[in-house]
């Protein structure tokens, strides 16, 4: 029960100021809260509602400690208590289950340096995952939680969570004007607490309460508030990879990256409900890609996201991982375990658009503060989901700290930026007039195409040798170019081109594949145009697409035969690799996000085989020189046989930097050929490195006993030949040994 109210010091606060305050919406809290000058003595005044009593223990000149009581002077809470000029002081509140000793969070000044503000004003701080959100921190010698969330439009925030409660009327903030962020210090909390925003918009009216954009931490969904962050570094063991990295990274290396969704690559029992921790993750997932020897593994979003059927795609918390599978730390122990074993993490970030949530960053100060507030700028239509104002400085900076964190705080390796098409685009999915034309009359978004410069060129200058990937479909030239040539900046861009041709291709039954050759050539039309990645990814196995091996023609092993010759076909292609999660098992079902991957296939000699193909042309992606070194360059690539219609062969040169070709040869018929004539540049034997019509791959055991010598006949412009058989559906790889007899 409140105490009486008692003769109080009110003479500067107005009576509008007071019922702000009562009623929690309070823009300047600290004029009437927490110490204020009155003469030799000081005015110290508390906001309690709810306490019962509030004692007030200070500090005399000697060090004792004198405790008096507050005086109630608002029956709502409000204590008031008179002391000497500058004694230290901290409250004692009883409440109805106990006292509680505590600084007053109203005896602290300003906490952000002015620099830190005028850098996040002018969007260019990039380490606000430090400077933002709730971070545990000590000052004056006081441990707490300093609180700070960008809102310039509110009339009122406040900070409410398991620490008051979730009273809003118990922690207004602070607002610093300069920059638009209102801060607060709560002394004697720390991590594992909830938390979120109460706000009121710039016309009073009381807002939902936010989760907070820059927290570190967040529940498992469907509960939405963020969490405060233990604030103890990992301790990391990777040191050995980070100084390798550089290397791993150039052009010329071997890249070839499992695509994997955590939640369903297995479930603990078959349980749909139930999804791997992060520490199960790290003692079966890991193991399973490195045996399989890709390079990286890449991560579908892993940011908190409050819908799991958006796989991601739709996050709100750009700062959080998904707490479902775990902790922070759980999430930086499975990456350290990733480098560990020589895999390096590439983690799917979404800047191009966001859920209109309630709790998330809609309207987030009662204004379109993160989005624009045209629709036709700011809701996108595929999705339903609104889209950052990346014109504006926070809101650039906001996305770009982001992406820092996640490669510097998280030992990240690499970001693939989501739907990068629909940014570019003012027209992106708008039929008619339905768009808003840049400052020029044009079509291109002129704001996002500044964005994604300047988060490139921060990446190379914050988050140097990671790796910056571009999922673009469109023909937008110079999206792997320099900056500083006019390009976007990205190390390398998914070739949608190709594998939308190429698919259409092998998903053709094979009397027709004569008539779209074209194809296959025409991605080699612009090969090198870009640094590109052939991604054969989770959208091309999802609503209704049917899995990869489903889409292939034919029946029984046919289809096995065709699939494992498209594999191959993709690994001897110009380009780094990508493919996602189940292709390796020749999953016959297509990916169900509520399920996991067909795992009985490793039961059977299909998947079997389809599992040792990709284990195997992994292995020969890294041995062989001229499978990787040169997959960006025009000079690593030479067609032999291009124009075979009636045969649907393929065959060309691949070339490393010690100039020692390898040839395949592709057969794309259910029909082998025998004594097929291929010319070759050099003389003697040609060893078969692979065939996927191989017994151990599932195949029939065709092919050309490990090997062919050449013939000094002349064919397609070389002196020497080999003469092959070309097993039905096939794939050859050959190389020269240098043997001659």
């Amino acid at each position: 029960m409140t105490p009486p109210t008692a003769p109080s010091d009110l003479s500067d606060i107005t009576q509008g100021q007071l019922e702000k305050l009562l009623t929690g919406s309070c823009r300047d809290p600290f004029s009437l809260l927490g110490r204020h000058k009155a003469g030799r003595s000081d005015v110290i005044r508390v906001f309690m509602p709810d306490a019962r009593e509030v004692r007030l223990v200070r500090w005399t000149r000697t060090g004792i400690q004198r405790e008096q009581a507050m005086r109630c002077v608002a029956q709502a809470g409000l204590y008031e208590a008179r002391i000497p000029a500058n004694a230290l002081y901290k409250l004692r509140i009883g409440w109805a289950d106990g006292w509680e000793e505590c600084a007053d969070p109203y005896s602290f000044g300003p906490l952000l340096s002015a620099h830190d503000l005028h850098l996040f004003a002018e969007g260019k701080h990039r380490d606000l995952a430090s400077m933002m959100g709730a971070q545990v921190t000590t000052v004056d010698d006081i441990p707490g939680v300093r609180f700070a969330v960008w809102a310039p439009n509110a009339g009122s925030v406040s900070v409410v969570g398991d620490f008051n409660l979730w009273n809003t009327r118990r922690h207004p903030m602070r607002f610093r004007h300069d920059a638009g962020i209102w801060e607060l210090f709560i002394p004697g909390i720390g991590p594992g607490s909830r938390y979120k925003y109460d706000m009121t918009g710039p016309d009073g009216s009381r807002l939902p309460l936010h989760a907070d954009p820059f927290a570190l931490a967040s529940e498992v969904p469907p509960a939405t508030a963020s969490v405060i962050a233990d604030p103890t570094p990992f301790k990391w063991t990777d040191q050995h990879w980070i100084e390798q990295r550089a290397r791993r990274h150039t052009e010329s290396a071997p890249l070839s990256i499992y695509e994997c969704h955590v939640g369903s690559w297995r479930r603990p029992g078959g349980d749909g409900t139930q999804v791997l921790t992060w520490d199960e993750l790290k003692d079966t997932l890991i193991p399973y890609v490195a045996d399989l020897g890709f390079t990286h593994i890449e991560l579908m979003p892993v940011m908190s996201h409050p819908f799991d059927g958006s796989w991601g795609y739709q996050p709100l918390g750009l700062f959080a991982p998904m707490a479902r599978q775990g902790s922070p730390r759980q999430l930086a122990s499975f990456i350290d375990a990733c480098h560990q074993a020589g895999l390096g993490v590439i983690l799917d970030w979404v800047p191009a658009h966001f859920p209109s949530d309630l709790h998330g960053l809609a309207c987030f100060d009662g204004t379109c503060l993160f989005e624009h507030m045209d629709p036709k700028e700011g809701l996108h239509p595929d999705w339903d989901t609104l889209i950052y104002n990346v014109g504006r400085n926070e809101v650039r900076g906001f996305l770009i700290a982001s992406a820092l964190m996640w490669l510097n705080r998280y030992h990240i390796d690499g970001l693939r930026v989501d739907a990068v098409a629909s940014m570019l685009y003012r027209d992106y999915s708008r039929p008619g007039d339905d768009w808003v034309p840049n400052q020029y009359g044009g079509r291109e978004n002129l704001e996002a195409v500044g964005f994604l410069r300047e988060l490139n060129d921060a990446v190379k200058t914050y988050a140097p040798h990671s790796l910056m990937i571009a999922e673009e479909s469109t023909a937008w030239p110079g999206v792997t170019h320099k900056t500083q040539n006019g390009g976007l900046g990205f190390d390398y861009k998914w070739n949608m081109g190709w594998m939308h041709d190429t698919l259409s291709y092998v998903g053709r039954d094979p009397i027709w594949r004569r008539y779209h050759h074209d194809n296959i050539l025409f991605g080699l039309h612009y090969a090198f145009s870009e640094k590109f990645i052939l991604p054969l990814s989770h959208d091309e196995v999802v609503h209704g697409k049917g899995s990869l091996l489903s889409r292939m023609p034919g029946e029984g092993g046919t289809r096995y035969a065709g699939l494992r010759a498209y594999l191959a076909f993709m690994w001897a292609h110009p380009g780094k690799k990508l493919i996602f999660m189940g292709a390796e098992l020749a999953q016959w079902e297509e990916w169900n996000p509520h399920g996991e991957l067909a795992w009985r296939m490793l039961d059977t000699q299909w998947g079997r085989g389809m599992h040792t193909l990709v284990r195997d042309l992994n292995r020969l992606h890294r041995e062989l020189p001229a499978m990787h070194q040169r997959d960006t360059r025009l000079d690593g690539f030479i067609w032999v046989i291009g124009n075979d219609t009636e045969n649907s062969v393929f065959a060309w040169f691949r070339y490393g930097d010690d100039d020692t070709p390898v040839l395949v040869i592709c057969n794309m018929t259910p029909v082998a050929r025998s004594d097929y004539r291929v010319g070759v540049p050099q003389d003697g034997w040609w060893a078969e490195y692979l065939n996927t019509d191989a017994h151990d791959y599932g195949g029939g055991g065709e092919g050309n006993a490990g090997g062919c010598m050449t013939q000094p006949i002349s064919s397609h412009g070389y002196d020497q030949s080999c003469v092959l058989h070309l097993p039905p559906l096939s794939v050859i790889y050959l190389k020269p040994t240098g043997y001659k007899p």
